[in-house]
This record gives structure tokens, C-alpha cells and sequence, in this order.
């Protein structure tokens, strides 16, 4: 399409800047200064993502365009799953970055060499060859997992050990699997080893994901499977809705223990040496 093109098709659908802007994940500085004719040379990558936002509808089938038409559900450019403002929607078909054989590929079957060809910014993650969202954390969500990174950090450090605890976004490439790249809220990593310069390679030891509306049928079933099936010891999924913490101990496969948000929950790969008062936490939240 061409800048007139998407200028008419925005006026046709009545969009705003703003909207444009979190469908696409573009700034929308950028995309009042594309649209706007500021910026006369926009990056390719811009183009895109607009094109992904504005463009008509092509009828699964109909090619007039001597290219290889889809339907619109499988040729999306991260709408609505970008830069941690999507929808939160589990399985919806997500990005395809249009460069190399990634935009020939469909959900299922993107590696990590796809994932990390997206842009920067872009907050997504692949489990299995599938992207899935990553909806924006809110202010509870955030204060959590650093509290509780926080009383991790500060045992590790009296104990001088080993592990080092990581705050998300970090790339964790699961068991070195080629199709699974996630972002665990928090994690815990003994094996320094397996931390390189921007990710971990390899299973965490202790995985904290902070569930919400948006994220819950994925923390409790697609990640559990994946993490347990990937070597990670301890899985933590913090409701802070429910005000409950649900402790897998992995290598055990038993059920679940259940703590709520008075208790202190004790760190099984720590061997119980350490419990994160969750008390504290609790009130330090107050009304968030």
C-alpha cells in the first residue's frame, strides 16, 4: 500500500492515530509522522506494520495480486500482540515477521531463529512453534514479582550461593528446544552456566509466573506442561486475585500445594531454608 493508500483506508475504517498505533505496536509518534507525511522514508518494518492494520480484506482464495493470499486470521503482523498491549488471547495466530521463510510458516512451526527476528519490543512468546501474547503486566503484578525476587536475592546473597535470580522480560530458551522460547515473570537459575549474555539456555531451576485474567488457561496448562517437561524443579504460579499461591514441586509430580497471600511459602529447590513472606507482600500491596 502505498501512504495515501493507508491515509484513505484509515479515514474509511475511522480509526485514530492511537488505535492504529496499539493494534500495531508502532509509537504513535511514528505513526502520526508516516501517516502524516513527516517522514518520507519510513523503515520497511514501519510499512508493515501498518499495511497488517489498514489494509482491505482479501477473500480467502481470491489472488489478484499474483501473490499467495490467506486469509486475514493467518496473515497478521503482531496486531494487537506487540509491544505487551495485546489482547491476551491464548492461541490467537500472531505475528508473522515478513522476512526470510518465517512468512511462509503458520502457527506451529516458527523456531526461535523466527522469534528472534522480531523487532525489539515486541512481547511475545513461542512455546511449541506457536506465538502467543503477552499482555501488559499491571502495577500489582509487577510489585509482586519483585517483591519476591527481592527476599530471593537478598537469601542467595547471605548464603553466598550460586543461583541467581532473574527478573522478566528474560528470554528462557527451554532444554535448548528450538520451538520454545518464554518469559517466566521471575525465575532462578543455579547452573550459571546456562545464562549468556541476553537469555537463559536451558531449564530454570524455580519458575514465578504472576497469572492473571489474560494469562491463567496458559500459566496453569501450557507452561505447566512445558516447564515440567523441560527440567524446571519448582513452579510457582502467584493469583493475586484469589490472593493464593499454587507451589508445584515438579520432580515430585504431586499435586499442588496451596498458600494464601498470609502465609510464607516456602522455596523447595532452597529446601525449605527459605520462605517468602507472603504476608508482607500482601500489605505492601494495599489496595492494588
Amino acid at each position: 500500500m502505498t501512504i495515501e493508500q493507508m491515509r484513505a483506508r484509515k479515514r474509511e475504517l475511522g480509526y485514530s492515530y492511537q488505535k492504529i498505533a496499539r493494534i500495531s505496536g508502532l509509537p504513535v509518534g511514528t505513526v502520526q509522522k508516516v501517516l502524516g507525511g513527516i517522514t518520507k522514508a519510513p523503515r520497511e518494518e514501519t510499512i508493515w506494520a501498518l499495511e497488517a492494520v489498514l489494509k482491505p480484506v482479501v477473500p480467502e482464495g481470491e489472488n489478484t495480486s499474483g501473490r499467495n493470499v490467506v486469509s486475514q486470521e493467518h496473515d497478521l503482523f503482531f496486531m494487537g500482540l506487540s509491544k505487551c498491549v495485546g489482547t491476551g488471547q491464548v492461541g490467537e495466530p500472531a505475528v508473522l515477521y515478513r522476512s526470510g521463510s518465517a512468512r511462509d510458516r503458520k502457527q506451529g512451526e516458527y523456531t526461535a531463529e523466527d522469534y528472534y527476528a522480531l523487532p525489539d519490543g515486541m512481547c511475545v512468546e513461542l512455546i511449541d512453534g506457536v506465538f502467543y501474547d503477552m499482555a501488559s503486566p499491571g502495577l500489582a503484578h509487577q510489585i509482586i514479582a519483585f517483591e519476591i525476587g527481592m527476599q530471593i536475592s537478598l537469601y542467595i546473597k547471605w548464603k553466598k550461593g550460586q543461583c541467581i535470580p532473574l527478573m522478566g522480560p528474560l528470554d528462557v530458551q527451554l532444554g535448548h528446544d528450538d520451538r520454545t522460547v518464554v518469559q517466566p515473570d521471575l525465575s532462578v537459575v543455579c547452573d550459571r552456566d546456562k545464562v549468556r549474555k541476553n537469555a537463559v539456555y536451558g531449564a530454570p531451576d524455580l519458575v514465578v509466573e504472576i497469572m492473571s485474567a489474560a494469562t491463567r488457561r496458559k500459566d496453569m496448562s501450557i507452561k505447566l506442561s512445558k516447564y515440567a517437561e523441560s527440567g524446571v524443579r519448582e513452579y510457582w504460579l502467584v493469583d493475586p486475585d484469589r490472593k493464593r499461591v499454587l507451589v508445584y514441586l515438579l520432580e515430585q509430580e504431586e499435586l499442588p500445594v496451596i498458600y494464601d497471600f498470609q502465609d510464607r511459602v516456602p522455596v523447595g529447590i532452597f529446601h525449605g531454608e527459605l520462605s517468602v513472606n507472603f504476608a508482607q507482600i500482601n500489605e505492601y500491596l494495599g489496595e492494588w
